[in-house]
């Protein structure tokens, strides 16, 4: 299960973790505000009343080498820009915070946030849909051992040939693609994938965990 941090318990980040847990995400929700760890307790599998500047204590509570952690402290730009140094040193891979201004957006930018968001111009629920789009995999079982998945590509597939992917996961076959809004069962190994494209995968169960693994996508 994808596990992703959320820092910030006010109304924009409460939205945000209670929306991930809904969705089957594993949360660990922070703040240093009893009440408001109170009030999301019952929707996250994890609340901590914690000092999100305090690296010990993040690592304490699992907050360390996450694939996303989403900072979202208000109006305290100094408790921000240092739980975003504290998240970096901790190998958390990307950070996403939140800014009130342009000129705290940048130092944000500059100290390793990955993305600054202003929830002023952009939705929770646009955030959530973002944070799970990777997250959509169909399964078919054609077998005991074998399957079949599709997904849209991730980042990691984008731009690249199909010949190289094939080469980099060799226990896998690409069977067929969707591009432009048409479907290919006749596969072209020079095509290079793009943005929004479905792939389809045929191969042993215990080579698509590995390839799940390798890609970061999460089941």
């Amino acid at each position: 299960m994808k596990t992703i941090a959320v820092i910030g318990l006010g109304r924009f980040g409460f939205y945000i973790a209670k929306s991930l847990s809904r969705l089957g995400v594993k949360v660990i929700a922070v703040d240093n505000d009893e009440k408001r760890v109170q009030e999301i307790s019952e929707y996250v599998d994890n609340a901590y009343i914690v000092d999100s500047i305090n690296k010990q204590a993040l690592e304490e509570i699992g907050v360390y080498n996450l694939e996303t952690v989403i900072v979202s402290i208000g109006e305290n730009i100094e408790a921000s820009i240092l739980t975003v140094m504290a998240l970096k040193d901790l190998n958390n891979k990307t950070v996403i915070a939140k800014a009130i201004n342009s000129t705290h957006g940048e130092i944000l930018t500059k100290i390793g946030a990955f993305k600054v968001i202003y929830p002023e111009k952009i939705a929770g629920r646009m955030l959530v849909k973002k944070l799970i789009d990777n997250m959509s995999v169909e399964e078919i079982d054609v077998s005991n051992t074998i399957k079949i998945i599709k997904f849209v590509a991730n980042e990691s597939l984008i731009g690249r040939k199909i010949s190289q992917i094939e080469l980099e996961f060799s226990n896998l076959k690409i069977i067929s693609y969707k591009a432009n809004s048409m479907w290919s069962t006749q596969v072209d190994s020079s095509y290079q994938v793009k943005k929004d494209d479905i792939l389809v995968f045929l191969g042993e169960s215990e080579n698509i965990k590995v390839f799940y693994k390798n890609l970061k996508i999460f089941k």
